[in-house]
């Protein structure tokens, strides 16, 4: 991602609604995993998320190819170092949790980055990752933010699978707003990581895709996938 969307992103990310309700997805994962340990945040940016898993108990290490996205998180006082999603500069078995919020999307070599989730993962480990889901959805947007593809579940499973995680629950996420979502691409020539809208629509967006926890949607195509998985024991 470019450094120009890396800063937006970390200046609006606290206000807007997608990123709020990532959060508190990652929130909700990390209730259901227990005991926290030692985590590592693949491509954090300026660690939004890191910032998720210190507020339950944590020890968290960031990892991000961007200078920028690296300097950020440090400026908030994260432990946060330059590194490569192919070549982590971590030992074997050295994470309980792994984390990585659509990261795969930005790499050619997504099989290679798997594998080194899996290999960095202590066994028994968990993992937990978000990609964009389905190239139907292929926009401005991901070429802005300089994705190489959009995934389906079959493409997903066979990636993290060939690494040798064993994927405990598949889910699509943001399926309600999808169409909206889709007719608004099919507009825009600019990246979706933009101001918040105001406060009423940003509440009403919140709210909607809130309600996806009670309703049967799950297996139904979103514009994200969310995977909960684990290294064998």
């Amino acid at each position: 991602m470019q450094a120009t969307e890396i800063r937006r992103m970390t200046e609006i990310e606290d206000r807007h609604w997608w990123f709020q309700q990532k959060r508190q997805l990652l929130a909700r994962e990390l209730r259901r995993i227990g005991t926290p340990g030692r985590a590592l945040d693949i491509g954090a940016a300026g660690g939004g998320n890191s910032r998720v898993l210190l507020e339950h108990g944590w020890k968290t290490v960031i990892g991000d190819l961007s200078e920028t996205a690296v300097g950020i998180a440090v400026e908030r006082g994260l432990d946060a170092h330059v590194a490569d999603a192919r070549d982590l500069p971590w030992e074997d078995g050295s994470f309980d949790l792994v984390t990585a919020f659509e990261i795969l999307e930005h790499i050619e070599e997504d099989d290679v980055a798997s594998a080194q989730i899996f290999r960095v993962l202590r066994p028994g480990g968990n993992a937990l990752i978000t990609v964009p889901q389905d190239m139907r959805l292929w926009s401005a947007h991901d070429e802005k933010c300089d994705h190489v593809r959009r995934y389906d579940r079959d493409g997903l499973t066979k990636v993290l699978e060939g690494a040798g995680l064993v994927i405990d629950k598949m889910w699509s996420w943001n399926v309600l707003l999808r169409p909206v979502v889709a007719m608004h691409r099919k507009k825009s020539t600019e990246s979706d990581i933009e101001e918040p809208p105001p406060a009423l629509i940003n509440a009403a967006l919140n709210g909607i895709v809130a309600a996806e926890r009670f309703l049967p949607v799950k297996s139904m195509n979103g514009v994200s996938l969310i995977v909960r998985a684990h290294r064998p024991a």
